[in-house]
């Protein structure tokens, strides 16, 4: 069984800085991708970064430069560094591995969410 633990969501005024942390947990033998989402009220659920085993990065356009995003493959916690937030940053954002292989069975992988941590920025 694979759990992922978010944390460091909360209310912070524009221009302010939070860090997301998401640990997965569990028979883990890799993880591919490392991830964060988020969906605004009203909006779809969008990628704002990603990670992979590597350490390649791919970011939003509307976050390049302000988020950073970076794992710790030894814990199998991935972070997400937010830099002079906006109000339109806020939402919910939720944790994504993706390609996770399990000590039981290695052959196979699968992808998980987290259960989201609330952001709001406010002006």
């Amino acid at each position: 069984q694979v759990q992922l633990v978010e944390s460091g969501g909360g209310l912070v005024q524009a221009g302010g800085s939070l860090r997301l942390s998401c640990a997965a947990s569990g028979r883990i033998y890799s993880i591919n991708t490392m991830g964060w989402y988020r969906q605004a009220p009203g909006k779809q659920r969008e990628l704002v970064a990603l990670i992979v085993s590597t350490g390649n990065t791919n970011y939003a356009d509307s976050v390049k430069g302000r988020f950073t995003i970076s794992r710790d493959n030894a814990e199998n916690t991935v972070f997400l560094q937010m830099n002079s937030l906006k109000v339109e940053d806020t939402a919910v954002y939720y944790c994504r591995v993706g390609g996770l292989r399990t000590t039981t069975h290695p052959a196979y992988s699968t992808d998980y969410w987290g259960k989201g941590t609330l952001v709001t920025v406010s002006s």
